[in-house]
């Protein structure tokens, strides 16, 4: 019999959806010994929440974050909400000793992600970032390939991210839906936005990252605030692309930007190592792509791996071989790895430790643009 883990979630954007949602449905497919137990979300708006909690099953509201932390019921916290609240909720979070999930990016910057990832150590609260392309089976299937050294030394990692939404300039900034285009809510543009995925899993493919050059674009200099009503200089960054060397020898080339025509969520990365390749897509996420130079040479070319037999990370919770997954059930598998991490007192990653450490790239990456100039990255 699966013990209870109470979940208090604070937010019900997209985010919340797909937490919702993960929540919701690893117990029909994990078998695992705690089982989350959606026990209360909160948000400003009793109006908003209500209906949101109703249709997720949530057994109750609030509309005071603090209260939520106060209840002795709730066991974890779930924090999905805009960037510049994260600290403030993470640090009361670990101080009454509360397990967090924290939506990326962990912070505002790197100092403040430091303070929140010092907290929770102190308190030694289990945390888990939502990261979760990490947990896309045929990601997770090319960091197996790679910890195999089946790529041999790795030379070149490249990766982007491109979307095409805030193109038109009557797209205002701030407020409920496009708080990620105000600087003061969001910390960044693209870079914390979408380079923070990329980021993140380059880290955890190929690891750290040693220096880097950036440039960076705001392509509609002003716009309209929706809480202030008055037209204001926009602080984000609408595209990014730096070029770094990883702590291996290896080269990295990255980009993202929203002004991408025709792209909504382009996710891509290709790795070349001196035996073999491994590149994957987004948009097709359950394929990973393969060449392995030690082929023989008649046979010699790129493989589609369709990642969905049982022998596959994941896979073997799901259907039957040839059945593909989707974007939602990587969330499914962050929280089942957090709940089995919990359960064995092996904490699940990427922790606060980690998000950190993508932080310190973000920060870099900003620092770069600016002076335009290399900048090494802290150990």
């Amino acid at each position: 019999m699966s013990k209870p883990l109470n979940i208090g979630m604070i937010g019900y954007g997209f985010m919340g959806r797909a937490h919702s949602n993960g929540y919701r449905k690893v117990s029909h497919f994990f078998d695992l010994e705690y089982r989350p137990v959606l026990k209360a979300v909160c948000a400003r708006s009793a109006d908003k929440v209500k209906p949101f909690a109703d249709q997720w099953g949530y057994e109750s509201i609030e509309t005071d974050w603090r209260k939520l932390l106060e209840r002795k019921d709730i066991d974890a916290v779930d924090i999905c909400t805009p960037n510049n609240t994260h600290a403030e909720i993470s640090l009361a979070a670990a101080a009454a000793g509360k397990m967090i999930l924290c939506e990326k990016p962990l912070a505002m910057n790197a100092p403040e992600a430091l303070k929140m990832t010092e907290a929770v150590e102190k308190a030694k609260v289990p945390n888990m970032v939502w990261y979760n392309y990490r947990r896309v089976p045929a990601v997770t299937l090319a960091k197996q390939l790679i910890d195999e050294g089946k790529l041999g030394k790795i030379f070149h990692y490249r990766a982007n991210f491109l979307q095409d939404w805030t193109i038109s300039a009557d797209l205002p900034q701030g407020g409920a839906g496009l708080w990620r285009l105000d600087v003061a809510a969001a910390g960044s543009g693209v870079s914390g936005d979408l380079l923070a995925h990329c980021i993140d899993t380059a880290l955890w493919l190929n690891g750290g990252i040693r220096d880097l050059n950036a440039m960076t674009e705001t392509f509609i200099k002003e716009r309209k605030h929706n809480l202030t009503g008055k037209v204001e200089k926009v602080g984000i960054d609408d595209a990014c692309t730096f070029m770094c060397r990883f702590g291996n020898g290896s080269l990295g080339l990255f980009e993202s930007t929203r002004y991408a025509r025709g792209h909504k969520a382009l996710y891509t990365f290709e790795i070349n190592g001196e035996h073999a390749s491994i590149k994957w897509d987004l948009h097709d996420l359950h394929r990973l792509q393969y060449f392995d130079h030690r082929d023989p040479g008649i046979l010699r070319g790129w493989r589609s791996i369709h990642v969905s037999d049982g022998d596959h990370p994941y896979m073997g919770k799901w259907w039957v071989p040839g059945l593909q997954i989707g974007y939602e059930h990587s969330f499914v598998h962050q929280i089942a790895d957090f709940l089995e991490g919990y359960a064995k007192g092996k904490p699940a990653q990427p922790d606060f430790r980690d998000a950190y450490r993508t932080q310190l790239v973000l920060d870099a990456i900003l620092e770069s643009a600016r002076d335009r100039q290399w900048v090494t990255i802290p150990g």
